[in-house]
C-alpha cells in the first residue's frame, strides 16, 4: 500500500477502525491510538528505540491487539517546509513498517507538535521536567494523530 494523502486515506479506510499514530524520533517512538470511529486520539506509550526488528515487534503487538487499520506517522518537516535527513529517516521507517504491515499510511506534518505539547504540559498541566520527558513523545503522537483525524473528519 502506498503512502496516501488525507483524501485518499479517507476513501481507502472502512467506516470504522482505529488508526495508530506514531511520533518517530531518533531515540523513542511515541504511540497514540484513535477510537474506532476515528474522532479522538489517545496517547498509549513511548518505546525506547533499539533496532527496527525489535521496535516493530512491539508495534505489531499493538496493531493486532487494537485492531489497527492504518497509520498516521509524523513527518518532521522543517519550518520552511523543506525536508531534511530526519524526514528521510521517517520515510524509511514508514516504508519498513509498511513492508511488514500493508496498511494505509499517511505522513502528517508534525512541525509544531512537540512544541505545542511541551507548552501545554508546562502551562496547563504544570508538569515537572522529568515527568514531561516521560510523556511528551506519546502526547506528541496523540497531537499528530488528532490533527490528522480532524482533517479527515472535516472533509466528510
Amino acid at each position: 500500500m502506498p503512502l496516501l494523502a488525507p483524501a485518499a486515506l479517507r476513501e481507502t479506510l472502512p467506516p470504522k477502525g482505529a488508526l495508530l499514530g506514531l511520533d518517530v524520533g531518533t531515540k523513542t517512538i511515541g504511540i497514540a491510538i484513535s477510537d474506532p470511529g476515528r474522532s479522538v486520539a489517545s496517547p498509549v506509550e513511548t518505546i525506547r528505540r533499539t533496532k527496527f526488528s525489535d521496535d516493530v515487534l512491539r508495534l505489531e503487538a499493538l496493531i493486532d491487539s487494537r485492531r489497527v487499520i492504518g497509520f498516521v506517522i509524523g513527518l518532521p518537516v522543517a519550518l520552511d517546509g523543506s525536508e531534511g535527513p530526519r524526514c528521510q529517516s521517517v520515510r524509511q521507517f514508514a516504508a519498513n513498517l509498511m513492508a511488514r504491515r500493508d496498511l494505509p499510511t499517511l505522513l502528517w506534518d508534525e512541525r509544531f507538535s512537540t512544541a505545542a505539547v511541551e507548552r501545554f504540559l508546562v502551562d496547563e498541566a504544570d508538569m515537572s521536567r522529568k515527568r514531561r520527558a516521560e510523556v511528551v513523545d506519546k502526547m506528541a503522537a496523540a497531537y499528530i494523530l488528532q490533527g490528522a483525524l480532524d482533517a479527515l473528519n472535516r472533509a466528510t
